[in-house]
């Protein structure tokens, strides 16, 4: 099984190569995939009645993707909005329907094989199930969910029958393991180790799961318990290639700390490995847990005294004529730096269209390098984007007057409406949307100057997870569809407020959707004059 698989993966590289990956980081391009999936289900099934006495496996096979598609058609976002879904549907296309191919290829079907090969340029590659995967981590860390919530469909406010087997579990600790991020193997081999001692079956071994989860222990600085696992596959695998010589060194590692230490040896702790058994590992983000912590709701800073400066109220755009016989509502969500979200921005019909006209042109979403000012990707900013232009559909007009009309804001030097759809664990870590003195040719190609302001328009609302958040102040703001929120980067001296780093948390369940208009210095010289002070 391994060999041809190792064929297939092979043969799938060879007719791939151009294949851009990413699908990961948009769920609306994921659906595509949904459907795809459908079609070839059916060409499997016309397979089968071709050779149904040699395909008994791929018949078995078959009956299990019906019952799958019959669900994830029905409602392709909704059913994509389970990040374990989402990740099993990568791991399905990257590697489960290879093997399959490889067993058809032994007495082939030129119908099911001229299929595949059609859709094999829209399949998903290594890249997109490692992406997926780690998001499933990314979601474990910022939402405080052990490895047994994932496993059994237990994510916050919703149960469900979606379940990680063991050799999911295996494979979530495989592709850990290999970017050395021994923390969640650790996590996610144990869920691996605890499904199989429950009876559950699988393709990997106990020995298989025991080696890298004591290994990756032992890299957690546990050594007691990497000794007491090492003990447990030798037991097992007595001739097991690298057991014995790992235990020798532990051993003696152990022996030599105890041994300048002057302490007695202590048995390994017989608790199992949970979520905060071991630290997480600190990162490059110095808010990480400030900013983990306002995405579960915690740490907010919102009281009694701040909520009684807050007011709504109806706004003309100081007596703009568009405005005055339907006014924009408008409600505060922070008093400084100030923040309000509109209501009603956007019909949906509106976003709809939008969303129509971006999905064709979603690529993977862009920051600008602040040295040289060439947008590139980003590991920090999991999402798809695209870029609309007046031209492209009478709407983005009337969106962008819109906007103008409501902030009072010169829109010809903004940039193009930018829209964005967040995929597995999409998240954008905290940034800020200004240029800092450290960076001044940031956005010196587009000679509008700095970005003065954020105009954020929310075209879906998110399950669970997704919001704004601003770890410096300590304010969340939950998306809902329609409405938009806004703020100024810039003070009316044009110096930075740094108040106003912010982030997009990961979602955890739901399709994210947003379109942003960020405004630039150039052509607001009059509609908002410098001000007296830096900080004005």
């Amino acid at each position: 099984m391994r060999t041809f698989l190792s064929f297939v993966l092979w043969m799938l590289l060879c007719c791939c190569w151009t294949t851009r990956a990413e699908i990961f980081t948009s769920i609306s391009q994921m659906t595509d995939l949904i459907y795809t999936e459908q079609e070839l289900v059916q060409s499997l099934r016309d397979y089968i009645k071709a050779e149904e006495s040699k395909l008994d496996a791929v018949k078995s096979w078959a009956n299990k993707l019906d019952a799958l598609t019959r669900v994830s058609t029905s409602d392709p976002e909704g059913y994509l909005a389970h990040p374990v879904n989402a990740y099993k549907l990568m791991k399905r296309l990257n590697t489960e329907w290879s093997e399959l191919e490889t067993l058809v290829l032994q007495n082939p079907s030129d119908g099911f094989i001229s299929n595949m090969s059609i859709h094999r340029q829209s399949f998903p590659d290594e890249e997109d199930e490692t992406g997926a995967a780690k998001a499933l981590m990314r979601l474990q860390d910022t939402y405080q969910l052990d490895s047994e919530a994932f496993s059994r469909g237990k994510l916050p406010g919703m149960h469900s029958n979606i379940l990680l087997t063991v050799d999911d579990c295996f494979d979530m600790g495989k592709t850990a393991y290999n970017d050395a991020d021994y923390y969640h193997a650790v996590l996610w081999m144990q869920q691996a180790l605890k499904q199989l001692d429950g009876g559950e079956e699988s393709v990997a071994t106990k020995p298989d799961i025991l080696d890298y989860l004591s290994y990756s222990v032992y890299q957690m600085g546990d050594l007691p318990r990497a000794i007491e696992l090492t003990r447990r596959l030798v037991a097992i695998s007595p001739g097991h290639q690298r057991a014995g010589g790992n235990l020798r060194y532990f051993e003696r590692l152990l022996s030599k700390e105890l041994s300048e230490q002057n302490q007695d040896y202590q048995p390994a702790s017989e608790e199992p490995i949970l979520l905060g058994t071991y630290r997480r590992p600190k990162d490059h983000l110095p808010e990480r847990e400030k900013y983990e912590a306002l995405c579960r709701g915690e740490g907010l800073q919102m009281n009694e005294a701040r909520r009684s400066r807050l007011f709504c109220r109806y706004q003309d755009g100081k007596r703009n004529p568009r405005l005055l016989l339907k006014p924009t509502k408008e409600e505060d969500e922070w008093d400084s730096p100030h923040i309000v979200r509109y209501l009603e921005v956007l019909s949906h019909q509106e976003t709809e269209k939008i969303k129509e006209l971006a999905k064709p042109r979603l690529a993977r979403a862009t920051v600008r390098d602040p040295k040289t000012g060439v947008l590139t990707t980003a590991n920090y900013r999991v999402s798809k984007s695209a870029w609309l232009e007046e031209v492209d559909d009478p709407v983005i007009v009337r969106v962008n007057q819109r906007i103008e009309d409501i902030t009072g804001l010169e829109v010809d030097t903004a940039e193009l409406l930018q829209v964005a759809n967040y995929g597995v664990g999409g998240q954008y870590e905290p940034h800020y949307d200004f240029s800092r003195k450290d960076e001044p040719d940031a956005f010196k190609r587009l000679g509008t100057g700095n970005r003065v302001a954020t105009f954020l328009n929310y075209m879906s609302d998110v399950e669970a997870g997704g919001a704004t958040v601003f770890p410096d102040f300590g304010a969340a703001i939950r998306p809902r569809k329609g409405t938009a929120v806004f703020w100024y980067n810039l003070f009316k001296s044009g110096e930075g407020d740094y108040r106003t780093r912010h982030a997009a948390c990961p979602v955890l369940v739901g399709s994210k959707w947003v379109s942003n208009k960020w405004f630039h210095e150039r052509g607001q010289e009059f509609r908002r004059p410098c001000g007296l002070r830096e900080v004005d």
